[in-house]
């Protein structure tokens, strides 16, 4: 799909399966900590908008302002952090490169890469939205 080029109804009507949007202060801070950091494709970026790309996956950034008469509105926080008990988790990520990267950012390190119980290395890094972003890969035998 050409999502530089898309216009919104088309986009709209395209999505499929399970969506993440995320409300942010600032898209366009948002936009360079995550092409920054995870290598993420911006498209069609404006101060209110973003349509994200991570591979094939395709997720959107909004400005609060856009959501004016959204029911989410009133539950947003006035102070950070906003994604308190969501980890948006990145499969395809090296960690210990996602965390030098996000040292450059200003990305906060909650954990710095570790290997888990669970077969994964991984690492936590918060953004300037309170997002925890986790960066991961299948630890080596």
């Amino acid at each position: 799909m050409d999502y530089d080029n898309i216009d919104a109804d088309s986009f709209g009507r395209s999505l499929r399966g399970i969506g993440l949007n995320l409300l942010v202060r600032d898209v366009g801070a948002q936009v360079a900590f995550l092409t920054g950091v995870f290598d993420m494709q911006a498209h069609q970026p404006t101060a209110d908008f973003a349509i994200m790309t991570y591979g094939d996956q395709v997720f959107q950034l909004h400005s609060d302002g856009t959501y004016h008469s959204n029911p989410l509105l009133g539950l947003l926080p006035e102070n950070l952090p906003r994604g308190g008990g969501i980890e948006i988790r990145l499969y395809d990520t090296d960690p210990e490169d996602a965390v030098a990267r996000a040292k450059e950012h200003g990305g906060t390190i909650m954990q710095e890469p570790t290997d888990k119980p669970h077969g994964l290395r991984e690492a936590y890094i918060l953004c300037e939205n309170g997002y925890a972003w986790v960066p991961s890969r299948g630890k080596s035998l």
